[in-house]
């Protein structure tokens, strides 16, 4: 072979190495986007801190996965349908996410669910809470993950109802999640021999609630049933104190209480409450070291919507590394395949419906006197297995 013809194989062969090396290093992340709220009356539930849990589950993945960059987009929905399912589309049609996660409200979460299902992308659920999104709003390619309307039915309706609160009325959230709830609430007081004498709806982010409590109160029920959430959950307790309506012996039941609305209220409005949860940061040594990293990030205690998003997002990426590159249909095999082991969640398993089968608790509010120091809210009454807590999926409607 001639000199010149040597010098330009070499050149060229310099060239393609290269451009393979350009290639690699250029190759597209892995775009996680969180569809947040920021701003409106859940982002104390959720909000920057679950964005942080999302992170935190990066960092401690490392950062990559399959040799790609992972990278974490964030929106505030403010609450809202259409502005969740706009950016949804984008991220999925434009900015090449993968993944989206959190979303709210549970009309986010129906819509984005759906999306996804169109573009074959995975829609991680950890805020919402309508068991309609693995009975009739089923989708192969979503997943339910932290708790349900069923689930906390399940688990504070029913102690409720076996410990003498056998007859109830509702105020509920005009909301897809708080029909849901009072649905899922009221399939098991009447299965429990209860019986629900009515209710009353109050819109999103109601400014009062000094109608609907009297409503409530004026019933006779035995129990309210508080089927709301975030700032409406709080403002409705603090309106009962206010007229004194458990001095008669009513009892108010938060069917959807957080941490962060335990600390919001004080001890001295929360304390008996009954509720249910996936999570609590005292359960034992595990949930206590992860809590105390986010406690030292965030200056509070996780909910459970928080983190519930950590072991989402990191059993994602674990499912992502198995699947080598694999499109969403190879990671969603993946993640069905995998047990979900992590701080909060032991063995857990997904079931084609989507849902994500864990134990749930059972826990009250103690009162001042036995709280210990700051964050110390629960006592654990009982510890529910997730056949248990969740709705059998034959009962769901899902054609999965």
């Amino acid at each position: 072979m001639k000199l010149s013809h040597l010098k330009i194989v070499t050149t060229m062969a310099i060239l393609l190495g290269t451009s393979s090396c350009i290639a690699q290093t250029t190759e597209r992340p892995l775009r996680i986007g969180v569809l947040s709220d920021l701003s409106s009356i859940y982002s104390s539930i959720g909000g920057k801190g679950l964005i942080d849990a999302a992170r935190m589950a990066i960092e401690d993945f490392g950062g990559k996965v399959n040799g790609r960059a992972i990278e974490l987009l964030t929106f505030d929905t403010e609450n809202k349908v259409d502005l969740a399912a706009a950016k949804a589309r984008q991220w999925f049609d434009i900015d090449g996410v993968e993944v989206v996660t959190d979303m709210p409200t549970s009309g986010i979460a129906i819509a984005v669910s759906n999306i996804a299902r169109e573009k074959k992308k995975i829609a991680l659920i950890t805020s919402a809470g309508t068991s309609d999104l693995t009975g009739k709003e089923c989708s192969p390619y979503a997943v339910h993950w932290t708790y349900d309307t069923y689930a906390l039915a399940a688990g504070t309706a029913r102690a409720l109802v076996r410990d003498g609160g056998n007859s109830w009325y509702f105020v509920s959230a005009g909301l897809a999640f708080g029909e849901a709830l009072e649905r899922d609430a009221t399939s098991v007081i009447v299965k429990e021999g209860g019986a629900v004498l009515g209710g009353v709806r109050h819109a999103f982010g109601a400014p009062d609630f000094s109608s609907p409590i009297l409503q409530a109160a004026n019933s006779k029920a035995r129990v309210i049933g508080l089927a709301n959430a975030g700032q409406d959950l709080v403002a409705s307790i603090k309106q009962a104190r206010e007229f004194a309506v458990q001095t008669n012996g009513t009892r108010i039941a938060a069917l959807l209480a957080f941490i962060t609305d335990v600390h919001g209220l004080g001890l001295d409005s929360a304390q008996g409450l009954y509720l249910t949860e996936a999570f609590y940061w005292d359960l034992n040594e595990q949930t206590r070291a992860w809590s105390r990293r986010f406690y030292a990030r965030n200056g509070k205690m996780p909910t459970m919507n928080q983190a519930g998003t950590y072991g989402a997002v990191l059993h994602y990426l674990y499912a992502v590394q198995a699947a080598k590159g694999g499109d969403s249909g190879v990671v969603m095999r993946e993640l069905r395949a995998r047990p979900i082991n992590d701080f909060m969640t032991k063995d857990g398993t997904i079931r084609s419906d989507g849902r994500v089968l864990r134990e749930m608790y059972l826990f009250q509010v103690k009162s001042p006197i036995e709280s210990k120091g700051a964050w110390d809210f629960y006592k654990l009454v009982a510890t529910i297995p997730g056949n248990v807590a969740f709705r059998p999926q034959e009962n769901g409607g899902c054609p999965l």
